[in-house]
């Protein structure tokens, strides 16, 4: 039970539902609710699947799919979060600018890259390793259901709140982004950290 409740925190802290609701903040402005909640809960059916996955074959897929390093991935996932990271410093919400096309294409879009990004993909093969294959891919939906959750919690708050105080909206959505692209940047140093330690280990 330690080891399920410690595998859907660790989703938890990288899907944070309070941060992710940032770049997503375009869409939560332009779409309505039974919009956003359909948009999102595709988008939470593909990460699923995808986090399920990398659970159960996430070392097959790296060694005889892709045939390369788990390393490399780390890496060039960690150079990927941390251009993020500089363009959130500097565009705020609009840094990921995928996000303002279609509604019909906007669930592939939060799955990939907001959902699944290098961080929750290395956090589903650790899932996988540690936890009986069922019991991974319950940790995983689980964190992905509370996470979904919270987010369409925060949906509703905002379309309350913006009627009678958009102001703090506004300011919540400069904090957060400032807390998002610091979150952000030291994950993606983190990452390509750990990547580079593994190369070197190898020499």
């Amino acid at each position: 039970m330690l080891e399920f409740l410690s595998a859907v925190s660790i989703l938890l802290a990288l899907l944070n539902p309070f941060l992710v609701i940032v770049y997503l903040f375009d869409i939560v402005k332009t779409l309505d609710r039974k919009r956003f909640y359909r948009v999102l809960l595709v988008a939470a059916a593909i990460s699923a699947a995808v986090f399920s996955c990398f659970a159960l074959i996430g070392d097959v897929i790296f060694s005889s799919v892709i045939q390369a390093e788990f390393a490399s991935f780390q890496i060039f996932g960690g150079i990927v979060f941390l251009l993020i990271g500089i363009q959130f410093v500097f565009k705020g919400p609009s840094a990921v600018e995928i996000l303002n096309g279609k509604s019909e294409n906007l669930a592939g879009a939060i799955a990939m890259p907001v959902l699944i990004g290098p961080g929750t993909l290395s956090a589903s093969v650790v899932v996988g390793k540690r936890l009986e294959p069922l019991v991974a891919c319950g940790a995983i939906v689980l964190a992905l259901g509370i996470s979904v959750s919270l987010m369409l919690v925060l949906k509703e708050l905002h379309d309350y709140v913006r009627q009678k105080r958009e102001y703090l909206v506004q300011r919540y959505i400069e904090v957060a982004g400032r807390v998002t692209a610091l979150y952000v940047g030291t994950i993606a140093v983190e990452m390509i950290m750990r990547g580079l330690q593994t190369w070197a280990q190898q020499f």
